[in-house]
């Protein structure tokens, strides 16, 4: 079995809803909720949004700077969009159990001035990134930019 892996190339923590991410060199992920700081970190035990992980090559398909679609993580990591959900991605000292992919809503298009915002949400169905639970986390569950990211169920990378 070959490894597939990437990298992180960006972290990025919302503190409240309608505000804009902030980047971080690193972050505290808690299990069960996502990450410590960000507005989706206060989610529930099992919720299936506690974190959106997004591949750079959907932001520059689309021209778009890391946190415009309010992704937590940035990564290098070409497959992740293809990746079905209960995937489970490791980065660093922490698991997460991909849920599926995120939706764009129905306000991305508007929060980021775009044209035509129907357009904008047309063309990211199916490529706004992955939302994920935090299922583990090793010592204090710490994740940093530059960290290696690998999907422990390769399996699943099939079709």
């Amino acid at each position: 079995m070959t490894d597939i892996t990437g990298h992180v190339l960006g972290i990025y923590l919302q503190p409240a809803q309608r505000t804009l991410p902030q980047p971080v060199p690193a972050a505290q992920a808690l299990v069960g909720h996502g990450l410590d700081g960000d507005v989706h970190g206060k989610k529930r035990p099992g919720d299936p949004r506690q974190v959106l992980i997004v591949d750079i090559a959907t932001l520059r398909r689309f021209d778009l700077h890391p946190g415009d679609l309010r992704e937590q993580i940035v990564v290098d990591f070409p497959p992740l969009e293809r990746l079905p959900a209960g995937t489970r991605l490791r980065i660093s000292e922490v698991t997460f159990e991909l849920t599926g992919p995120c939706e764009p809503c129905t306000h991305i298009g508007k929060t980021l001035a775009v044209d035509d915002t129907i357009q904008f949400q047309q063309a990211l169905q199916g490529r706004r990134g992955q939302l994920a639970r935090v299922i583990a986390a090793d010592g204090d569950g710490m994740i940093r930019v530059g960290d290696p990211v690998a999907a422990t169920s390769l399996a699943a990378l099939t079709g």
